[in-house]
């Protein structure tokens, strides 16, 4: 499966300018899935760094802040069937002092006062006390309300996903969706202006990644919901997308610490999996896009056995690393991912993970054009397009065709003109960028792209 040309829209749709409008859109983990589906996408994008990957990948994009652009530039926002997005959710953590429950507890009490006061002036004073970035959890549910207000009409479908902590404000977001008590205003048969319910089909729950093709573990809280429409009757009720390949388990598990030997691999498939495909390895998913890693010029052989030592204890002892081997899936991919020590099966190091090594665990096509500086948080951050076109495909009908191996192909960096061209509509000369903005260079002269490192004591590039 391979990129065509830079995403166009029939011009004689003049309902809708995209399918998807994907805020938070990072790199274009979403986009990526959406491409593959046949869907149009367009990203809002703060981050001036993960701007650039998406202009080099040919996708749209608006280099702004979401809350700028739903207060002072709504009109500028896209018509979009689809609302999907994964807010910045690091102040959820439930770790610590209990501050991250806390403020979960605040933003589902807030859900249901936005939908009495949708310009959400009294919860913009009660927000203010909060971390920037959870106020930002409850922008899907604003952008719905402000759809409705401004005279576009709700959204159809609408797909969210964060991490796991997230679950209990998808499930808040769950109960106002399906309620009806959000209204809209429509003509009736005499032309009198009435309030209509506006309700939606919703599912919600915590799913794991490497069930879904995705060479890595890795927890995700996803809603996805699909607009009651009286001259709608879909065919089947709306569910979550069902696994597709075993869960991964181990009998034990092992650390670096272990004396056992680290290729007798502790792992079964449960009986309830046997009908499933088995999960994806790291080996298996850096073979698939071989080809494509060779063209990135980010290609090492992993031909041989290899494990890879965490970056993060175990157990809760930091000393205690856990290690992966090259026949399972990958430790969850994030910002720190070249912290992660590659060793051959006689415990000598191996090269680190590159970035777009890295981008492959988290199933991106081998040679999509990484660019900009963070690359490493950009992949880190990013949605798993695997995962997310079957979220993406069970919210809006669509049966996803899958390539063999699983592995996606890019078309890789588009001209340089369509990259200008795409930076210009994101960030027009009359707007100033909203963060330092690193403008057209070349990907292999990022410091994120530099030569492979071995040896454990090797320091990570990227912050």
């Amino acid at each position: 499966m391979s990129n065509p040309e830079p995403q166009t829209h029939d011009p004689e749709d003049r309902s809708f300018d995209y399918d998807v409008l994907d805020l938070f859109a990072g790199p274009g983990g979403l986009d990526v899935a959406a491409h593959f589906l046949g869907l149009t996408s367009v990203g809002i994008e703060l981050d001036g760094n993960a701007c650039e990957t998406r202009y080099r990948a040919g996708l749209p994009t608006i280099h702004a802040d979401v809350t700028v652009m739903r207060e002072e530039r709504y009109e500028e926002v896209p018509h979009t069937r689809v609302l999907a997005g994964g807010p910045p959710c690091q102040s959820f953590s439930i770790a610590g002092n209990g501050a991250g429950r806390e403020a979960l507890n605040t933003v589902t009490e807030l859900i249901d006062e936005l939908i009495e006061d949708p310009e959400g002036q009294l919860v913009d004073k009660k927000l203010e006390d909060l971390d920037g970035r959870t106020r930002l959890v409850l922008e899907p549910l604003r952008y719905l309300l402000k759809a409705i207000t401004s005279g576009r009409g709700p959204y159809q479908y609408i797909v969210l996903e964060q991490v796991p902590a997230v679950y209990e404000v998808w499930r808040a977001y769950a109960k106002v969706l399906a309620s009806g008590v959000i209204k809209r205003p429509r003509l009736d048969s005499s032309g009198q202006v009435q309030n209509e319910d506006v309700k939606y089909e919703v599912a919600y729950d915590v799913l794991r990644t490497e069930e879904y093709g995705v060479p890595q573990t890795r927890k995700r809280a996803v809603l996805i919901a699909r607009l009651i429409d009286g001259e709608q009757h879909p065919d089947k009720p709306l569910e979550l997308p069902g696994p597709t390949h075993a869960r991964f388990v181990t009998l034990r598990n092992k650390t670096a610490g272990d004396d056992a030997t680290l290729f007798a691999v502790e792992s079964k498939k449960p009986e309830e999996e046997e009908s499933k495909e088995p999960w994806r390895s790291m080996h298996s998913a850096l073979f698939a896009a071989k080809k494509e890693l060779d063209s990135s010029h980010d290609s090492i052989p992993r031909d041989s056995k290899f494990y890879v030592v965490s970056n993060y204890g175990s157990g809760g002892d930091p000393k205690n690393r856990g290690i992966r081997h090259w026949d399972q899936p990958s430790f969850t991919v994030t910002g720190k991912v070249s912290r992660n020590r590659p060793m051959d099966e006689n415990g000598e190091p191996l090269p680190r993970f590159t970035i777009h090594e890295a981008g492959v665990l988290q199933s991106f096509p081998g040679n999509f054009p990484w660019s900009g500086r963070d690359q490493a948080q950009q992949v880190g951050n990013a949605v798993p397009p695997l995962f997310g076109m079957h979220v993406l495909g069970v919210a809006l009908g669509l049966t996803p065709s899958f390539p063999d191996g699983l592995n996606l192909r890019w078309a890789g960096s588009v001209d340089v003109l369509r990259s200008a061209d795409l930076r210009l509509e994101g960030c027009p000369l009359k707007r100033a960028c909203p963060t330092g903005h690193p403008y057209d260079q070349p990907a292999e002269s990022s410091s994120t792209t530099s030569r492979p490192r071995t040896g454990a004591s090797a320091k990570s590039p990227s912050k």
